[in-house]
């Protein structure tokens, strides 16, 4: 199963991104297959970075956000992606053999849910998450 990251979301609604684009086809790539999903964290995290008034001018509303989400999670086969009671286990590992520290904390919390679920690849274009190497990461933008 794929997950997908907080950035790729985020670059599939902000049609005024350049990356917009590219994302969207990886969405609609996905959309298509029998089970992918979105870590319940970075649904979250998607909300509170689309509704931020500091990066966007105009400002979407929750509900702009929250109907995105649910398009995307509306597809046959997308999933959310919450916490296991397995996940404290898996969180901890991660972040004591990877020693994360301040913001990677949240991508360790991440790495544990994809873990957890039997996620074989995280699409996302952040780098930290290199930190974690039992989870494969792939940015999709560029395939």
């Amino acid at each position: 199963m794929v997950a997908v990251d907080t950035n790729i979301l985020v670059y599939a609604f902000n049609t005024a991104a350049p990356e917009h684009e590219p994302a969207t086809r990886a969405l609609l790539r996905l959309a298509t297959t029998p089970a992918w999903g979105i870590p319940w964290v970075a649904a979250a995290e998607f909300m509170a970075v689309t509704t931020n008034p500091r990066l966007w001018k105009p400002t979407p509303s929750a509900e702009d956000a929250a109907s995105a989400l649910d398009v995307w999670l509306g597809t046959p086969g997308a999933r959310l992606l919450g916490e296991v009671p397995s996940t404290w286990k898996t969180f901890r590992e991660l972040a004591v053999r990877g020693r994360v520290q301040g913001r990677r904390v949240h991508d360790a919390r991440i790495a544990a849910v994809c873990l957890d679920h039997g996620v074989t690849e995280l699409w996302s274009l952040d780098r930290d998450f290199s930190w974690f190497p039992d989870l494969r990461v792939r940015n999709p933008l560029f395939d």
